[in-house]
């Protein structure tokens, strides 16, 4: 469905991104799998940051959570897909293949396609998850630790205040599905600045960064999140 041309094919896959209802967790190995199976790693990459953020369910939450800020929905998906598509195309000019290192799959090589779904998701499962475990104890870490009478200092400064969502949305680690209603709780900081929270935390945080270690490798994940969450 994607198209031939590498840089048509990145705001494809980003769009995309909105049929497929899950947190950013699924979309690490997903965006793994298409790029083993030849998709372009602009389009996976720009699909990977999307996905999570675009889709129905995450949408329909912002929704819930600001009922009565509704451009609040429609800047999230938009922002998102403009951040997105940038990565996948700053891939395309920038990216080098050897930054990426996808774990070789030798045993599901002449594997009938039935045993080679179930081989393929026990391992996404124990490899991904193993990573997503270790990501978890350090956000939950971060969330007992910072004090909460720092916020409202940061939150009186507009600058700053834009700068301490974006930094709390990588150490919360909160999943896409369930963001929008911290977000809403932190009625201290302007909309812009929680517009920020929303879309950087998918794209860009503790956990996120140990599973794209565990499935792209350490040269990739250290190149691919602060370029995003400078985008």
């Amino acid at each position: 469905a994607l198209p031939r041309h590498p840089a048509l094919a990145v705001p494809v896959a980003s769009c995309a991104g909105v049929v497929l209802p899950g947190c950013e967790c699924g979309a690490v190995p997903i965006a793994g799998s298409l790029i083993r199976r030849g998709v372009t790693p602009a389009a996976a990459l720009a699909f990977l940051l999307a996905a999570p953020a675009i889709n129905p369910i995450v949408l329909a939450a912002t929704a819930v959570a600001f009922p009565n800020n509704p451009e609040m929905v429609v800047a999230r998906g938009v922002a998102s897909l403009i951040v997105a598509m940038i990565m996948g195309w700053l891939w395309l000019r920038l990216g080098k293949a050897e930054w990426i290192r996808l774990p070789h799959r030798p045993d599901i090589d002449g594997m009938p396609k039935t045993r080679a779904f179930w081989a393929s998701v026990r391992h996404d499962v124990v490899h991904a998850g193993g990573f997503l475990v270790l990501g978890a104890m350090a956000a939950a870490t971060i969330n007992v630790v910072v004090p909460e009478r720092w916020l409202q200092t940061l939150a009186d400064n507009p600058l700053l205040s834009v700068l301490a969502l974006a930094v709390l949305a990588v150490l919360l680690s909160i999943c896409s599905e369930a963001d929008a209603f911290v977000a809403a709780s932190l009625s201290q900081f302007s909309l812009t600045s929680r517009l920020v929270f929303l879309v950087v935390g998918p794209m860009v945080d503790l956990k996120l960064i140990s599973m794209q270690t565990g499935v792209f490798g350490r040269r990739f994940a250290f190149r691919f999140a602060p370029a995003t969450f400078a985008i």
